[in-house]
């Protein structure tokens, strides 16, 4: 699975079709969750530890796809903001600003803007 879609790859897409993509890469998170706290159920555990870095990554795929991933992924949403409540978690994420920025520079890199 590829988190976002294709933001970075060089390809000629709609924008709908590139949040269709995000939308559709996030269904099998939002399943896996069903209505527990954590991906392993009651207790934080490696599978929430493996995917919180992607929750700096919400804001990019909001901005660049103009999508509201509180109203798209309210559940994933919910959850990435449980875990980073946890003082370890919130003080390893890098900051969505900085994932935006990069993401910016990529595409400026790579030509797309």
């Amino acid at each position: 699975m590829m988190l976002g879609g294709s933001y970075g790859r060089p390809q000629v897409r709609s924008r709908r079709q590139q949040r269709r993509t995000s939308l559709k890469s996030l269904k099998p998170w939002r399943g896996n969750l069903g209505s527990q706290p954590y991906f392993g159920g009651e207790n934080f555990g490696y599978v929430d530890v493996s995917l919180i870095p992607y929750y700096d990554w919400f804001y990019a795929y909001e901005t660049m796809a103009n999508i509201s991933m509180e109203a798209e992924c309210p559940k994933l949403v919910a959850w990435a903001k449980r875990c980073a409540q946890k003082k370890s978690v919130s003080e390893s994420l890098v900051g969505e600003k900085k994932i935006l920025g990069f993401v910016h520079e990529l595409r400026k890199r790579l030509g797309l803007e």
